[in-house]
């Protein structure tokens, strides 16, 4: 049965009722043969927010973000980003509302071959018309100074640390200033001091940005630093939601699984 936690006071469920969500998904469904990930998932992401998946390996988490760009074609339901229906758009469409959307992969994704100042040039060049009349380098030295790595625009990939290629993927992701952000385990492999300056990073992002973030995580000290509402995808569905708070006080058995290692510590 699914569990809905009440996310906070009613005042900012009304507050939340007067937005329109950026990202709308009713009912997502999505199987790989007779494997049925998603079953019926729904979500509303309003600006400013930063909302957590939270999920065990295999439920479906990195899936449903996947779905959202169309990386993944669904099986049924409604995704609604910047109020454009996702499953329905021609792909200039749809190539169009992605730079809308940024997306860090969990691998961090940069070009092998490319400098650091050429990663973040191959965006910004396949998008001349929308970033047409601003200044290329200023624009590249504007996101490597966000994530704090302007030192390292001549660099290649092999010579970045861990931490260094996800603030430089991070950087790439902010170069067409989305007005969305997906990250995909953002600390994952990271040690505890690199995980802790992606997560001020994502705080910071949020706060000088304005963004709006969708994060898929199995971080619970990350979820609780960053998140200002939780989702646990159980089920194939948004089985709980709520703030940090609020859920790891649930006496739901399945909610309070996710935080017994936090609750040992």
């Amino acid at each position: 049965m699914r569990l809905k936690e009440n996310i906070n006071m009613q005042d900012s469920k009304t507050q939340k009722d007067k937005l329109v969500p950026l990202v709308k998904i009713r009912n997502l469904k999505k199987a790989f043969g007779s494997n049925l990930v998603l079953k019926g998932f729904n979500l509303d992401l309003f600006p400013n927010e930063n909302v957590v998946i939270l999920g065990k390996s295999g439920s479906g988490k990195s899936v449903l973000i996947k779905c959202l760009v169309r990386l993944v074609e669904v099986d049924e339901g409604e995704i609604l980003v910047l109020g454009k229906s996702i499953p329905d758009l021609e792909q200039e469409e749809l190539d169009e509302i992605r730079t809308d959307v940024g997306f860090l992969f969990q691998g961090s994704a940069l070009y092998d071959s490319m400098t650091v100042r050429e990663n973040l040039q191959f965006p910004l060049r396949r998008h001349k018309e929308r970033m047409k009349g601003q200044d290329e380098e200023k624009l590249i030295m504007e996101a490597l100074r966000s994530v704090g790595l302007e030192h390292a625009i001549d660099l290649m990939p092999a010579e970045l640390s861990g931490g260094m290629k996800r603030r430089i993927a991070l950087a790439r992701t902010l170069i067409l200033q989305p007005q969305i952000i997906l990250y995909d385990e953002p600390t994952s492999g990271l040690d505890p001091i690199t995980s802790n300056e992606i997560i001020q990073l994502i705080l910071k992002i949020q706060k000088d940005l304005k963004a709006t973030s969708l994060i898929i995580t199995h971080d619970m000290d990350c979820a609780r630093v960053i998140s200002n509402r939780m989702i646990i995808l159980q089920d194939g569905i948004n089985y709980a939601e709520g703030t940090y708070e609020v859920l790891s006080q649930s006496d739901d058995k399945k909610v309070k699984a996710f935080f017994k290692e936090v609750q040992k510590r």
